[in-house]
């Protein structure tokens, strides 16, 4: 079964891991940009290929060294002509640079907002004239800063700029703050990372020179597999492998983490040493790891027995002393790490020592891991499903390239179920969304209804709870398919289970399953209009909250409930009880606070509160700007949940919500969704 199993939450590595995923998440959008860099480095700078072949065509003239032929229009492209332009030089010390702190500062602002993008591009410029070396690192630093401190910036000024004056003041701000941290960045982030990485150089220098780089591996490799190899990656490898690479030509950092040897050589061990469902699959999950460079697919095996990660840890160390010994390294960063992407960017010189480094780092890993298969003494296989689980919940997402390795039921799903701790909040809105996009996707015969856990029965094909449930939800569904997610409004995986249906939709997946579909209509949120009177009144409606933390929130939307007689004042106490097991966060700005499945009985009828806050409220760390205040009796306020679901994956919605002034304006905007 394919099922996605809830790890404790660990907070240093949960921490890291957030680290590392917001370094990638700069990273990865302009992979492409730093692939079309390489390339155009591989072919046209001196050591090049064009060069190279135009040597061997024409044969070496006396006194000429390799490439000082004149080549025209392609040495000009290289940047090696007499006027000293071309491409390369401007790419890596502009380009790329401002592409991340634009990406960077854009994720900081939040939203689908430029506005922070366009800052953290002008402070990023100020960090790259303010120092000599290519500026990945300023980048990561000015881009985040100048998006983050122009979202603080417009928050002080938000609903308080005259009619007309608007693009006047955004525009100026925007201007002033970016010259700000423009000559912030020139004059001190700019030494200050020239300074960081001219130390982190003199590092890798005194490895290489001990002959002492390879025990990275120690680190790397576990790193991997615990998902902080973003981190190391994306944080410090890639920013002095391009300044390496540019003054030599090449950099070995560049393989650290990427040679697909080790993993390979990890699945050819199950294949020919493994047992039951490891072996079956170890073949297929070499084909993507080694040449999709897909190296999550191997995880679950490591995971699965974990003294395997001595085998990785030896075969990466033989795939940098390869390197070492060679004299070898990429141009610019392979990724993925497939051996394709490995060899494009690998100079002409270094190709042999590159090949090398992965053949010889997949022999190791291979016998050292055969080795330890073969020594075991447990005839247990290891449960490959619960460690694919356990891979995916360190990661926080579901991969479909490690989904050939569940073995579980994944044809036939007609039924979904989502499940929060009291089935009156979080579930019914989640389950508005995904319903939506079922829907939409050509499948009017799957059900999508929303239960407390505690009312789950056994018939459901497939359950989506909040990661912190997930464990509790499998005890009480263990045959059907479980998705853990942390945000119910816009999770990524509510796309990856549309997929699944895509792809299950020829297998025998009957509507009457589960009950038949009239037993689950019966359960289902209402889909109908509702009105919201007698729910949510205008006098439950803040549009100016005073709270500045989430405690202080919560007791802000529960003082609503309590004043419209929906209520008893315990219920509070039970709204902060519940926020402590699980987060009532749900993405894009909102968190809908509410009772446990205990306290129902302190609800006398059910009820709505709307707090809206000017500026964003700290919730463990994520910006809120709506707190809804949830207490349902029954199921009369499921409409009006489903309708805010709609609303708020609805930007010009969720736009006419912040421009309101009146609570009569925030039920139309409420009424008026999807009709």
């Amino acid at each position: 079964m394919a099922s996605t199993a809830t790890a404790p939450r660990g907070g240093a590595r949960v921490r890291v891991q957030q680290f590392g995923t917001f370094l990638s998440n700069m990273v990865l959008p302009n992979i492409g940009a730093f692939i079309a860099w390489g390339l155009i480095t591989a072919l046209f700078i001196q050591t090049g290929w064009i060069t190279l072949v135009g040597d061997k065509i024409f044969g070496y003239a006396p006194g000429l060294e390799p490439g000082q032929y004149d080549y025209g229009f392609v040495s000009s492209l290289g940047g090696w002509d007499a006027d000293g332009g071309g491409i390369v030089g401007p790419m890596i010390t502009y380009l790329l640079p401002i592409l991340i702190g634009y990406t960077g500062g854009r994720m900081a602002y939040g939203g689908d907002n430029a506005r922070g993008g366009v800052v953290g591009a002008i402070a990023t410029m100020g960090a790259v004239t303010g120092a000599d070396v290519p500026m990945f690192l300023g980048a990561m630093i000015m881009g985040p800063l100048g998006g983050y401190t122009m979202r603080r910036l417009d928050a002080l000024w938000s609903h308080r700029i005259r009619p007309g004056f608007e693009m006047l003041v955004n525009n100026f701000s925007a201007g002033i703050w970016g010259m700000i941290l423009a000559i912030f960045g020139f004059a001190v982030a700019g030494p200050f990372v020239k300074g960081f990485s001219n130390g982190a150089e003199s590092v890798v220098d005194f490895l290489v020179e001990h002959d002492l780089l390879p025990l990275t591996s120690i680190f790397v490799e576990p790193a991997k597999v615990l998902f902080l190899n973003n981190a190391i990656n994306h944080g410090v490898f890639t920013p002095l492998g391009t300044s390496q690479a540019v003054e030599d030509g090449k950099s070995i950092l560049f393989l650290i983490e990427a040679n697909p040897g080790p993993g390979l050589g990890l699945l050819l061990a199950f294949m020919f040493f493994g047992k039951g469902m490891a072996k079956a699959s170890a073949s297929g999950a070499a084909v993507i790891h080694f040449l999709g460079g897909i190296h999550e697919i191997y995880f679950p095996y490591v995971l699965m027995k974990p003294r395997l990660i001595l085998a990785l840890m030896a075969g990466g160390m033989t795939g940098v002393a390869t390197n070492l010994v060679f004299d070898s390294g990429l141009r610019a960063p392979a990724a993925p790490g497939s051996i394709i992407a490995v060899w494009l960017q690998a100079p002409a010189d270094s190709l042999l020592g590159v090949t090398c480094s992965v053949v010889f780092a997949a022999g190791v890993t291979f016998l050292v891991a055969a080795f330890l298969l073969k020594t075991e003494r447990s005839a247990d296989e290891g449960d490959l499903s619960d460690a694919t689980a356990s891979m995916e919940s360190m990661k926080g997402k579901r991969s479909l390239a490690s989904s050939v390795l569940g073995g579980g039921r994944t044809s036939g799903i007609s039924s979904i179920v989502f499940a929060c701790d009291a089935g009156m909040g979080s579930s019914a809105m989640g389950a508005s969304v995904l319903r939506r996009k079922i829907q939409a996707a050509g499948f009017p015969d799957v059900t999508v209804v929303n239960k407390a856990i505690s009312g789950l029965d056994d018939v459901y094909d497939l359950v989506v709870s909040h990661q912190d449930l997930t464990e509790r939800a499998r005890r009480r569904t263990p045959s059907a398919v479980h998705v853990s997610v942390d945000n119910f409004m816009g999770s990524p995986r509510y796309d990856e289970i549309v997929e699944l249906l895509r792809e299950s939709s020829g297998g025998p997946g009957s509507t009457e399953a589960a009950g038949g579909p009239a037993a689950r209509a019966a359960t289902a949120a209402p889909s109908a209009p509702a009105a919201t009177g007698g729910v949510l009144s205008p006098a439950s409606i803040v549009l100016g909250g005073t709270a500045t933390g989430r405690e202080a929130a919560i007791d802000e939307a529960g003082r609503l409930l309590v004043a419209t007689g929906a209520v008893d004042p315990g219920y509070v106490e039970a709204m902060h009880e519940r926020e402590t097991s699980v987060s009532t966060h749900m993405g894009n700005g909102l968190a809908i606070p509410h009772g446990t499945n205990e306290a129902k009985g302190l609800i006398r009828s059910s009820a709505l509160s709307f707090v809206r806050y000017d500026e964003p409220i700290d919730w463990n760390g994520k910006p809120t700007e709506f707190v809804i205040g949830i207490a349902g009796a029954g199921d009369d306020h499921l409409a009006l949940l489903s309708r805010i679901a709609e609303t708020f994956v609805d930007a010009e919605a969720v736009a006419r919500l912040r421009a309101a002034r009146t609570a009569e304006d925030v039920l139309v905007v409420l009424e008026g969704v999807g009709v």
